[in-house]
């Protein structure tokens, strides 16, 4: 029974979550024969199932990212933006709050978003800490926090959230999926958008802009077969270099354009606009 049902569960599930479930299996048997409810283990016969599906190896092109930017609300464009060049979680980016950022180059992760939740932890234990923005980036963000209002009409405060819903509250992580993500995706004629992806093409794009050490050290990834090195507390001066790069790369669109006339774009897209509601 455990085996047809892991095997089921192969048939319409990635092979992590189906990885992750045969772990939970082995956990709970081995939990039930240490508290002596049972003698012997069901499950250590229960196999990894051979019709695994393939894993998801998509990464979108610069061109294509363009595209995505180009083709986005200026809400959307900004958090885009901010989840591409800072290679942030949809857990930690729609924690975001104003208390977050020093109005400098500085946004401190304190919470995460789970099932709805705000949660102080993260994935991992150097998931939150302290992330370097980029010139151009956070110029962005102050023009927004100028824009952004309380509900009784106030400037917006330190607790509010930089991407809040319609009632001032934090996005659903799958509402925003589907009803911009995957919109998008259909527009521009994508395979697939979604926020894993768009973390993995960073990681991909950013090899040719900083070592090895640097993007992970940048992703804060901490498990030893996930990165190469342990986790860096403080980003090292190239890794903000690579953050940069990353960003001026985004707003480009394949021209060579300056840094100033990169923050000029910003400031007058910002300005033509009104706050576009959840």
């Amino acid at each position: 029974m455990l085996q047809t049902h892991v095997n089921e569960l192969a048939e319409g599930y990635s092979q992590d979550r189906v990885k992750q479930a045969r772990s939970y299996l082995k956990s709970i048997f081995d939990e039930a024969i240490e508290q002596e409810f049972l003698i012997k283990d069901p499950s250590r016969k229960v196999k990894i199932p051979k019709n695994l599906r393939p894993k998801d190896k998509t990464v979108l092109s610069w061109e294509q990212l363009w595209l995505v930017l180009a083709n986005s609300e200026r809400r959307d464009r900004l958090l885009l933006m901010l989840d591409l060049t800072e290679a942030l979680r949809p857990s930690e980016l729609f924690a975001l709050r104003w208390r977050s950022f020093d109005n400098n180059n500085t946004l401190e992760l304190t919470e995460t978003i789970y099932r709805r939740k705000i949660r102080p932890f993260g994935k991992t234990p150097g998931s939150l800490t302290k992330i370097h923005l980029s010139d151009g980036l956070a110029e962005a963000l102050r023009f927004w926090k100028k824009e952004c209002r309380n509900a009784d009409g106030t400037e917006a405060s330190p607790d509010a959230f930089i991407f809040a819903n319609a009632d001032g509250g934090f996005m659903d992580v799958g509402n925003y999926r589907f009803r911009v993500l995957k919109r998008l995706a259909e527009k521009l004629g994508l395979p697939k958008l979604n926020f894993q992806i768009l973390r993995r093409t960073m990681a991909t794009q950013a090899q040719k802009m900083g070592p090895v050490n640097d993007i992970q050290a940048h992703l804060r990834h901490a498990r030893p077969d996930t990165t190469a090195n342990e986790y860096m507390q403080e980003l090292p001066e190239s890794v903000r270099e690579m953050v940069g790069s990353v960003y001026l790369m985004l707003m480009k669109g394949g021209e060579d354009r300056t840094s100033s006339e990169v923050l000029l774009s910003i400031a007058t897209n910002l300005s033509e606009e009104h706050v576009v509601s959840d």
